[in-house]
C-alpha cells in the first residue's frame, strides 16, 4: 500500500471529506460547508487526496466535483484484513502472547511473598519418534539441545550442559531476530545436573536469573524416557522451589514455553526419523 495513500487518509480533516464523499460526489463549496471548514483549505485537502489516488474530480461549469474512488479503499481493507488474519491465526504468536498475558496477570497477583509458588508443579508428556538413545542425545548434547531448548521466537545464544552428576548448566537466549545482539538478553538460567541414567532418566536443577543476578526460583526438572514400539515416551515434571516475589514473569511462561520447546523437540525428531527412512529407502 502506497505511503502517500495512507498519509492522505491519516489526517482527520481529510478523513471527514472522505466520509462525506462516500455518501455521494460533491463540489468543493458544499464539502467546505458540510465540513465546517474554509474553502481554500478544503481545496488543498482534496488536492492531496486526489494526488494520493483516494478521490477523483471533474469540472462541471464553474464547479469542480469530487468523487471517492472505492477501489483503492477496498484494496486497503483487504490488506488490513490480511494483517489481522495473520495476527489472529489459530495457534499463532498473537494467541501465545494473549495466553501468556492472562497467565502473567494471575501469577503477578499471587506473588505476594517469598515462597509463594513453592511446591507448584507442571507436567508434560510427548510421544517422540526415535529410540531412547536418540532422544537422550537431544536432551544432553549441547549442539542438539540448542535446536529445541528455547520457546518459539527465541534462539540459544549460550549453552553449557555437562551431562554428569554435578555437571554445570548454563542457558542463555535472545530474540530469534536479534542476530546482532542489539537487545538485552531475553533470559539466562543456570543449574546443576543431578541424576544421569542414560536413555532412561535425567534430573537437574535450573534457576532463571533476575536482572541483578539473583535467582528468580529453582526448578527441579525430572525427565523420564520409556521405549515403545513406535519410538519413545517422554514424561517431564517441573517442581518449583525457592520462589521469590520477582519470579511471577518466569513461572507464568513455564507451561507455554516448555510446551513449545517439547513441540520443537518432537518436530526435530520426526524430521530426523523421516530423513533416516528416506536414506534407507535410497540404499
Amino acid at each position: 500500500m502506497d505511503a502517500a495513500f495512507l498519509a492522505a487518509l491519516a489526517d482527520p480533516a481529510r478523513w471527514r471529506l472522505v466520509s462525506l464523499l462516500a455518501e455521494r460526489p460533491r463540489s468543493v463549496g458544499v464539502l467546505a460547508q458540510l465540513a465546517e471548514a474554509r474553502q481554500p483549505q478544503t481545496t488543498k485537502h482534496l488536492q492531496t487526496l486526489e494526488r494520493a489516488g483516494v478521490v477523483t474530480s471533474q469540472r462541471t461549469g464553474q464547479r469542480r466535483i469530487y468523487a471517492l474512488r472505492p477501489g483503492p479503499l477496498r484494496e486497503l481493507a483487504a490488506a488490513l484484513n490480511r494483517l489481522a488474519d495473520a495476527a489472529d491465526q489459530v495457534g499463532g504468536s498473537r494467541e501465545t502472547y494473549d495466553r501468556y498475558g492472562a497467565s502473567l496477570d494471575a501469577e503477578r497477583r499471587a506473588a505476594e511473598d517469598s515462597g509463594w509458588a513453592d511446591g507448584r508443579s507442571f507436567g508434560f508428556h510427548r510421544s517422540l519418534a526415535g529410540r531412547p538413545e536418540l532422544v537422550w542425545r537431544h536432551l544432553t548434547d549441547p549442539a542438539l539441545l540448542a535446536r529445541w531448548w528455547v520457546p518459539d521466537d527465541l534462539r540459544v545464544s549460550e549453552l553449557v550442559f555437562e551431562a554428569r552428576p554435578g555437571g554445570r548448566i548454563v542457558q542463555e537466549y535472545r530474540d530469534v531476530e536479534d542476530t546482532g545482539d542489539s537487545d538485552p538478553v531475553a533470559g539466562r538460567a543456570e543449574g546443576v545436573v543431578e541424576e544421569v541414567r542414560p536413555d532412561e532418566r535425567l534430573t537437574y536443577r535450573l534457576s532463571p536469573l533476575l536482572p541483578d543476578g539473583g535467582l528468580a526460583f529453582t526448578a527441579h526438572v525430572d525427565l523420564r524416557l520409556r521405549s515403545t514400539d513406535t519410538g519413545t515416551e517422554l514424561d517431564a515434571h517441573w517442581r518449583i522451589a525457592n520462589s521469590t516475589v520477582y519470579s511471577a514473569d518466569f513461572i507464568a511462561g513455564i507451561e507455554i514455553g516448555f510446551g513449545q520447546c517439547l513441540d520443537k523437540l518432537a518436530a526435530t525428531l520426526t524430521e530426523h526419523d523421516t530423513d533416516t527412512r528416506s536414506s534407507s529407502w535410497d540404499d
